[in-house]
């Protein structure tokens, strides 16, 4: 994917939408991302809306939020891409030890279940 130049990546638009994007793809509302932050949901609704622009301790704050450290917020902002892997390693690496394992447990089992079926299977699901 082509890289843009910084002014046409920091826009309030872009920024927003890719607040709303990450929020939306956590199956999160409003209320609940600002629970999980420790944000206002104004904050988070004039975040979504470009109408704020955040401090460096918002921007903490949600990544906290959406599970996120901030490299992984802003690389995928500024690449205009969502690095899925990134996102997981992010997700991970705020769990104990003991949650990685039963998280790897889990992966394992769910992958090996999932040898035999088929892009093509799975998208008929």
């Amino acid at each position: 994917m082509s890289r843009r130049s910084s002014a046409d990546v920091i826009s309030a638009e872009h920024f927003s939408q890719h607040v709303r994007q990450l929020r939306r793809a956590r199956n999160l509302t409003q209320e609940a991302l600002a629970d999980r932050s420790g944000l206002s949901a104004d904050s988070i609704r004039r975040l979504e809306h470009g109408s704020f622009s955040p401090s460096l301790d918002t921007l903490v704050k949600l990544c906290i939020g959406l599970d996120l450290l901030l490299s992984t917020f802003f690389s995928a902002f500024e690449l205009l891409d969502n690095d899925i892997a990134r996102e997981l390693i992010d997700l991970l690496n705020r769990r104990s030890p003991a949650e990685q394992v039963l998280a790897m447990t889990m992966l394992r089992a769910m992958f090996a279940g999932m040898d035999g079926i088929s892009d093509e299977d799975a998208g008929d699901r």
